[in-house]
């Protein structure tokens, strides 16, 4: 997408070049040294107490005859399961080691079952990372949401709600085929085994222990799809549809997240640390509802680009910590916004403006 103002893609082009600002980069760096460690004792209940919660509440909404309490039961599910799902985040910044057996416990609990295996975003999600990479066309996971259509938005939400649908054909129809129509194979490798929302990013074929990895993922997840289907015939439709809609719900959910994680104001120009960080959104206390739809520390999101490697469990301290050491004129404080209806209509007006 272009900008044709003249005015509006200087004034972009402006904010991709910010200058970075030292003080805020070597404090963040220095202050932040003891918060780089993950605890299991953290990390391992967290994540097993969600996925409990929510697989039971499924079960319980599933299994219920009064609908209140199958509405109930679906909004703890989705919850729960949400903030279990969110610790794919996680697993594409933990570094090798420091949390023996957690990917593959996460897999077989929650990523397969919600057939979003862990390989889908790793090797992936570093990527958006990238200094050279953040907000250009080579970004998986960036668009110039605020500078497209309006109508873009409620598309951008409609595809997140068709998640399921479109997962249960990944695994349970194309993976299978495309292991006996080698084109086919390339196909779903390079353009459908990314969680992005770049429609133009490819994918490289997995190499080595990554490759192992990736096939008894994508195994499991075809086979579970297999059987979402397959139980219609043993069980009726109820329990698929009471699974779509919370898995439907779960993923709306996080994309509406994903719209406020950014400002999403850059049309492809590199920028510099500072300016990726002021694209990217922090939603801190004292608001208690960001914890529900950023969890797992993606409240902290803008603090999580400049330090990636620092854990969900100490974001916060880092980010209270660098508050009371910055000046008030810091970049960092730009950052730092109340909350996801503002964001949004922030966003909204954007795509309104004249192009």
């Amino acid at each position: 997408m272009t900008v044709h103002d003249p005015i509006l893609a200087a004034a972009q082009r402006a904010r991709a070049t910010i200058p970075d600002d030292t003080a805020m980069l070597r404090a963040a760096a220095e202050l932040t040294r003891d918060y780089s460690v993950a605890n299991p004792r953290i990390y391992w209940p967290d994540m097993l107490g969600s996925a409990l919660i929510g697989w039971a509440a499924m079960a319980g909404a599933i299994v219920a005859e009064n609908m209140a309490i199958a509405i109930v039961c679906g909004l703890v599910a989705m919850m729960a399961l949400y903030r279990a799902a969110s610790f794919i985040h996680e697993l594409t910044h933990i570094r090798k080691g420091a949390l023996p057996g957690f990917r593959f416990g996460w897999n077989l609990i929650v990523g397969i079952p919600l057939m979003i295996p862990s390989f889908l975003y790793e090797g992936v999600h570093t990527q958006h990372h990238a200094r050279t990479r953040y907000g250009t066309a080579e970004d998986p996971e960036y668009l110039p949401l605020a500078l497209m259509k309006p109508w873009s938005l409620p598309l951008f939400i409609l595809v997140a709600s068709l998640a399921p649908v479109g997962l249960i054909l990944r695994f349970g129809l194309l993976t299978p085929l495309s292991l006996i129509l080698p084109p086919l194979r390339r196909k779903v490798v390079a353009e459908l085994s990314a969680l992005s929302i770049n429609p133009a990013y490819r994918r490289r074929a997995p190499e080595g222990d990554f490759a192992r990895m990736w096939g008894w993922q994508e195994a499991g997840a075809c086979l579970f799809a297999l059987a979402l289907v397959g139980s219609v015939f043993v069980f009726g439709w109820k329990p698929l549809l009471v699974y779509m809609t919370i898995h439907s719900a779960m993923t709306v959910v996080n994309q509406l997240r994903t719209l406020v994680a950014h400002l999403w104001e850059n049309e492809g120009d590199p920028m510099t640390v500072t300016a990726q960080y002021l694209d990217s959104v922090n939603v801190p206390p004292p608001g208690a509802l960001p914890e529900l739809w950023a969890p797992v520390g993606l409240r902290y999101h803008a603090l999580h680009h400049l330090l990636p490697s620092v854990p969900y469990h100490a974001l916060g301290q880092a980010h209270a910590r660098l508050i009371a050491t910055l000046d008030v004129d810091s970049p960092y404080h730009r950052g730092n916004y109340p909350g996801m209806v503002p964001l949004v209509g922030k966003i909204a007006r954007s795509t309104m403006g004249a192009r």
